[in-house]
């Protein structure tokens, strides 16, 4: 037998930019003789720890030194650089071995967001990533993304309470910035809408607003799950939720690798930039009459413009087909 070719991926973070190149990852590995090296964050571990695909994971800390040595010590033959920025070059450069990167689409994206002018093209950044894989050979297999859940992190649902044992939907109300997430009294009309056993997901930071929610809301349909789970066990209860809310965030992703039915809510971002839930069925909650919107690829701690109408004005004038009741 052939000696695998050896190849190392570069995604530094985060989640859900993770949980996105695992399409990469499986295609790769399925389709041809590679040993996989990932090369990411030491805080990302998880996310790739009970990957089958995945032979060995490199962390990164702070100094990227004494791993770059060792990283020159395994002779990749290849890089698939999946984040593309200055310190992916630097690895690139040390390690001397022929690389293939994606296409960030910056300049466009700074248009769109600068200039309100749209060259991006309609292609899912997954799509982006496995690009990457044309010299290999490789393709898409269209099965779309993975996320493992070790067996410690399963959450079973006859832990939760009665109300919720049954049937949930699971609502991931946190988000890296502000301007990507409801407010708190948006949030509550959402779940009112929703009018079924919810969980709410997220870290500790969301804790607090998911209390406001459960009081107002009740805790016959609200359990408050924010910052009581790790990142594992949230998405255990999202494999499990009948439908799944999100703001932009990586539980979004993780729902859509468990082919969940996603309502995907989108504030100062959208999902022009290629980032929306990818190989499942989705609905995008966003508020498209504003000539200010996208104000950032990324987002903001407040709204620029001081009145956030992209998340204030954003209608809830849909039907939730999906849950009992509702049909």
């Amino acid at each position: 037998m052939n000696k695998p070719v050896k190849v190392l991926i570069l995604r530094f973070s985060s989640i859900g930019d993770i949980v996105l190149t695992t399409p990469v990852i499986r295609c790769l590995k399925q389709q041809a003789n590679v040993e996989i090296h990932y090369f990411t964050k030491s805080k990302f571990e998880f996310l790739l720890t009970d990957n089958p695909y995945v032979d060995k994971i490199w962390l990164l800390d702070k100094d990227i030194n004494p791993i770059l040595k060792q990283l020159k010590a395994e002779h990749f033959d290849y890089i698939i650089d999946l984040h593309a920025n200055i310190r992916t070059l630097r690895i690139k450069l040390a390690l001397g071995v022929k690389a293939f990167s994606f296409d960030k689409l910056n300049v466009l994206k700074w248009l769109r967001t600068t200039f309100k002018v749209d060259y991006l093209p309609d292609i899912h950044i997954v799509d982006r990533y496995m690009d990457t894989l044309g010299a290999f050979n490789v393709m898409n297999d269209g099965q779309g993304l993975d996320y493992f859940i070790p067996y410690k992190d399963n959450v079973e649902t006859s832990w939760l309470p009665v109300t919720h044992q049954q049937a949930f939907v699971a609502y991931a109300i946190g988000g890296q910035h502000n301007t990507k997430k409801l407010p708190v009294p948006r949030m509550i009309e959402l779940c009112r809408k929703i009018n079924f056993p919810t969980v709410l997901l997220g870290g500790k930071e969301d804790f607090e607003a998911g209390e406001e929610i459960r009081k107002a809301v009740g805790d016959e349909l609200i359990l408050n799950a924010c910052g009581k789970y790790n990142f594992n066990q949230s998405a255990s209860l999202i494999q499990k939720s009948l439908i799944v809310f999100s703001h932009d965030t990586g539980l979004m992703h993780v729902a859509a690798a468990f082919k969940k039915k996603v309502y995907s809510i989108w504030g100062n971002t959208i999902p022009g930039f290629g980032m929306y839930p990818y190989k499942t069925a989705f609905e995008v909650l966003e508020n498209n009459n504003l000539k200010c919107r996208p104000c950032s690829k990324i987002g903001y701690k407040a709204c620029p413009q001081k009145h956030f109408k992209c998340m204030n004005e954003l209608s809830f004038n849909f039907p939730i087909k999906e849950l009992p009741g509702n049909n």
